[in-house]
């Protein structure tokens, strides 16, 4: 059974999730860099990326396959300054918005990555993330090489994620309101 636990945030977290909104409503104006165009609907999307937290074990290194704007690898990385994140995103306008809000707030657990995941040299993570990228199958398939026995992936996934798992994994499924997080211990 999974086990829940109260995480705090740092102090900085509050102060770095509001720079981070304020940037990128303004890029997103011009940039197109993610779906949520309200500063509610960001809001709902930061809210969704740090829930995990609540449930994930403490972690080393963490890797978001497809962060987009930011969603889930960013908002965790604020929320966990002593884990190292890599981020990967390729396209050019999301991975400079990325490394703007990185080097802007300060972030030194963050390395944002311009690159498809596929091009990366195979390295060993405690945790791959990935919201909105492709199907469960896909995302094993990318992860494949960045994980050792133990690893954990966590993909956010909606209601579809009953159809698209393997029995045969290691998995839970967080439900909650608006979210399906699928947690697969390799």
């Amino acid at each position: 059974m999974l086990e829940t636990r109260h995480i705090d945030v740092p102090e900085t977290f509050l102060t770095h999730a509001k720079h981070y909104k304020t940037l990128l409503e303004k890029w997103n104006t011009i940039h197109n860099l993610t779906g949520a165009k309200t500063l509610q609907q960001i809001d709902e999307f930061i809210v969704d990326a740090i829930t995990p937290i609540t449930f994930l074990p403490p972690l080393k290194k963490v890797m978001d396959i497809g962060t987009g704007a930011g969603f889930p690898g960013m908002i965790l990385a604020m929320a966990l300054p002593q884990t190292h994140f890599t981020l990967v995103e390729p396209l050019t306008k999301r991975s400079s918005f990325l490394q703007f809000v990185k080097a802007d707030l300060g972030l030194s657990n963050v390395e944002v990555k311009g690159v498809r995941v596929e091009q990366l040299p195979s390295e060993p993570y405690d945790l791959i993330t990935s919201r909105a990228v492709t199907d469960t199958r896909m995302l094993l398939k990318l992860s494949e090489p960045f994980c050792v026995k133990g690893s954990l992936l966590l993909f956010y996934k909606g209601e579809k994620v009953y159809d698209e798992i393997d029995e045969t994994l290691d998995y839970q499924i967080i439900e909650t309101q608006n979210r399906h997080y699928l947690l697969i211990k390799m």
